[in-house]
């Protein structure tokens, strides 16, 4: 998958203002908003009231789910198995938790290390 596709994925869910949108996000990975909230590690109020969504933290927390998607992408395919993977894959290096347990426990950084690594050529 080139460089192209990745892209595309993130300019699909990201405004031109810069703000993940939850519902271009949702739709893309086929999922409700509560899903997605459930999936990021928010309320539901966070992805669905407009005040919350704008919210510095929130929108931290859609762009590493987002980032993270990106990332993985071209090693699942598509991004319906981009977003299995993120929440159901257990990842050895972390004991075992997923992407998605990460992702909820504030550890996205190390995440995005640890597939940034991979992507270079690291062991998985």
């Amino acid at each position: 998958m080139s460089a192209t596709r990745e892209h595309t994925f993130l300019d699909e869910v990201i405004s031109r203002e810069g703000l993940v949108e939850p519902d271009r996000l949702s739709f893309v990975l086929r999922v409700t908003k509560g899903e997605l909230a459930a999936a990021s590690g928010l309320s539901r109020d966070a992805v669905s009231k407009t005040r919350r969504l704008q919210a510095p933290a929130t929108q931290a927390r859609l762009r590493e789910v987002a980032e993270i998607i990106n990332r993985i992408l071209p090693w699942c395919g598509s991004v319906p198995q981009a977003f299995a993977w993120y929440r159901s894959q257990p990842i050895p290096a972390f004991g075992d938790q997923t992407a998605e347990d990460l992702v909820r426990a504030g550890r996205s950084e190390h995440l995005k290390s640890y597939l940034a690594g991979i992507a270079v050529g690291g062991y998985a």
